[in-house]
């Protein structure tokens, strides 16, 4: 099974306790909701794709923050989910290295702890297909574990399952981003809380430059 069908089938299995034990996690993140805040105060009217976004928890919230928001996520279930408890907001299946946007048809993209699901090497194709998205000034958020070594689970929200973790290192993530064409404007790292074991870190930047598609020969 590839990395991708495990990642689906994983997130399948446990979308609707997923739900219910995050549903109310932002509510005691004042930090995460500072950093969303801004994200959104920074992209305004524009349209908005919350990327690998779950059980849509996040997308609500920046719904209520104003935002013209959507979400897409690889999981059918999580979708299904998603759709059901935020009806007021479109979710979609896709993946995140093929996004279903036109070239400059976002003002944001949101990825909150969906990259943690992508080894360093699939990032610079990731972070390419947000450039492509994105309009020239346009904000991306990404939150994160903070690590070195990948960490496999065969358990988690009350369910076997089989999926990898890839916790990512900030600058490195940020070198990745300036490679894409965007420009780092804050960085937050803060420390385990409760039963976390890993450091969370976000990355907010935005696009200052449009790069080529890298199957156009522009000579």
């Amino acid at each position: 099974m590839s990395a991708a069908s495990e990642v689906r089938a994983s997130y399948d299995t446990v979308a609707v306790d997923y739900e219910a034990l995050l549903r109310d996690e932002l509510d005691g993140r004042p930090l995460e909701r500072a950093l969303l805040t801004a994200f959104a105060e920074m992209v305004g009217a524009g349209p908005v794709a919350d990327v690998g976004c779950g059980p849509g928890r996040v997308a609500a919230h920046l719904q209520a923050l104003g935002l013209d928001v959507f979400g897409i996520d690889l999981s059918p279930g999580m979708v299904d989910v998603a759709r059901a408890a935020h009806p007021g907001i479109r979710f979609e299946v896709s993946s995140m290295t093929a996004l279903d946007v036109a070239d400059g048809g976002l003002a944001g993209v949101l990825a909150w702890y969906s990259v943690v699901h992508m080894p360093d090497s699939e990032l610079p194709a990731v972070f390419g297909e947000f450039a492509r998205v994105l309009r020239p000034g346009g904000s991306v958020l990404l939150a994160f574990h903070l690590g070195d070594d990948p960490v496999h689970l065969d358990h988690a929200y009350g369910h076997p399952l089989s999926l990898d973790v890839h916790p990512h290192q900030p600058d490195h993530v940020a070198s990745m981003l300036s490679d894409a064409g965007f420009g780092l404007l804050a960085t937050m790292v803060r420390a385990p809380d409760g039963p976390e074991k890993r450091p969370r870190a976000y990355l907010l930047a935005t696009l200052e430059r449009v790069t080529c598609h890298p199957d156009i020969d522009d000579r």
